[in-house]
């Protein structure tokens, strides 16, 4: 047993620590497509004041610590050091207050994202992030990750809804910047500085998150179209026509509503196949005005050839089929088998070209190739996902994301989107972000981490402290 780790056991008791086989094989990797890693010890504290002490100790000792949160990430921002601590916040999940009248919901950074929806509903309110994993992520590891989802094109990515924060620096040192005003022009904004960081720069712990009147009215269209231009034009007359009311646009090519649709049983809502297949959600306060707002633009864009076909729901039932094949990744392992995730940001004006140069020059390098296309093309975001059926689980990482990124930073793009840069994506920050720019973020890091401790070797931290 180590020598630290003992000391922790001791500190804090079996309770908050645990160490060697006794640590669940759900500490030891997240989503990302890398190796389980047993960490030198786990940590769950109870409360930020533990969090403090055992950051603190950690940095007296120089031992890395990786924060976990949902371990929901797909970039390896989350996969423990085999010679460091993983910090888990499940435990801080304790929703403190909902404020009705300021529009607030004040929470522990280990609460399930569903958990918070349901305390602003119950409130008649509304959270306004949602991602796919919304039963399983925690508001920490959202925040950490500056995470996007369905709804970024009306209510923002999630830094977008944060008004306060409670950080743990390196050192054990606590940052109570628990503010919940709108408007708090006081200084530096200094909770920007942890959104979107990763854990590289500190441990969130609390947060204040705003709220949003709960629409009391949605309406969905499913619609086909004959290619990403007529998408793209398709998009910029629903923000014309709907404003506010565009909560989602999410679009689907050829490449992965086919294949998906079929792979899975689910079936198209329509009757023909199109060059894109689009989901547009209207959201107000009048279900009648809405569906008819959104039944308005359906048909004005039908006239104007944006639309080749298309269907409105008439039921929640069918609003979920809608949606069945665009929240079909969570298959991808049963129905492609081994995948190799991306999650780039393209300027709409290059999204087209951008789709088919991916969807056509991997497959001139890997001939067998399933590359699979879709995404909030509303907020910029593209994803895309690649299959090499011969090469088993040995799928060629470097020589596909070498492709992807390529293009990506050739069409001005992000190399992260919404899932941050982790350890998947660390040797391509280049191509999105200046030397001086990395710089900048590895000086800022020395000053709030001068041991660099907190998560070691992820992206922007490439190297590795000895």
């Amino acid at each position: 047993m180590n020598d630290f780790a003992a000391s922790l056991l001791k500190t804090f008791g079996a309770d908050v620590v645990t160490l060697g086989d006794a640590i669940s094989p759900k500490y030891r990797q997240d989503w990302a497509a890398l190796a389980p890693v047993l960490p030198l010890a786990l940590a769950r504290p109870r409360d930020t004041a533990e969090v403090s002490a055992l950051l603190a100790a950690c940095h007296a000792a120089g031992v890395p610590v990786v924060p976990q949160g949902g371990l929901t990430g797909v970039s390896g921002a989350a996969h423990p050091d085999a010679g460091g601590i993983a910090l888990s916040l499940e435990r801080l999940n304790r929703i403190e207050a909902v404020d009705a009248d300021g529009g607030t919901l004040t929470a522990g950074a280990g609460v399930i994202l569903e958990t918070a929806q349901n305390a602003a509903q119950d409130a008649g309110l509304m959270l306004g992030i949602d991602i796919g994993a919304r039963g399983s992520c925690q508001l920490g590891g959202v925040l950490a990750t500056n995470a996007g989802g369905n709804t970024v094109i009306r209510y923002g990515m999630a830094r977008d809804h944060v008004l306060g924060l409670e950080v743990v620096l390196a050192d054990g040192t606590v940052i109570n910047g628990m503010n919940a005003l709108l408007k708090n022009n006081a200084g530096l904004d200094l909770k920007q500085l942890f959104i979107g960081s990763e854990g590289l720069l500190g441990v969130i712990t609390r947060c204040v998150l705003r709220l949003h009147p709960q629409p009391a009215a949605r309406a969905t269209a499913f619609l086909g179209c004959a290619d990403t231009t007529a998408t793209i034009a398709l998009l910029r007359a629903a923000r014309g026509a709907l404003g506010p009311m565009l909560s989602s646009f999410e679009v689907m090519w050829p490449s992965f509503f086919h294949y998906m649709s079929r792979a899975s049983g689910l079936g198209s809502p329509l009757a023909g196949e199109h060059g894109a297949y689009v989901i547009i959600e209207a959201t107000g306060f009048d279900d009648m005005a809405t569906r008819a707002t959104l039944e308005d633009f359906f048909d004005k864009a039908f006239a104007a050839d944006l639309v080749e076909d298309g269907v409105l729901a008439g039921s929640t039932r069918e609003e979920r089929a809608f949606w069945a094949v665009r929240e079909s990744p969570a298959d991808y392992e049963a129905l492609l088998g081994p995948v190799i995730p991306f999650d780039v940001g393209i300027p709409i004006a290059h999204m087209a070209e951008a789709v088919a140069r991916i969807e056509s020059e991997i497959p001139q390098i890997f001939p067998t190739a399933r590359v699979l296309s879709y995404g909030h093309i509303g907020d910029s975001n593209l994803h895309v996902v690649v299959n090499l059926p011969e090469a088993g689980r040995n799928q060629p990482h470097g020589a596909v994301k070498a492709t992807v990124y390529r293009i990506v930073g050739a069409l001005g793009g992000t190399v992260s989107a919404e899932h941050g840069i982790g350890l998947l994506k660390r040797d391509y920050l280049g191509h999105s972000r200046t030397a001086t720019e990395i710089t900048l973020m590895r000086q800022i890091k020395k000053m709030l981490d001068p041991k660099g401790i907190l998560n070691p070797g992820k992206s922007f931290d490439q190297e590795v402290p000895s």
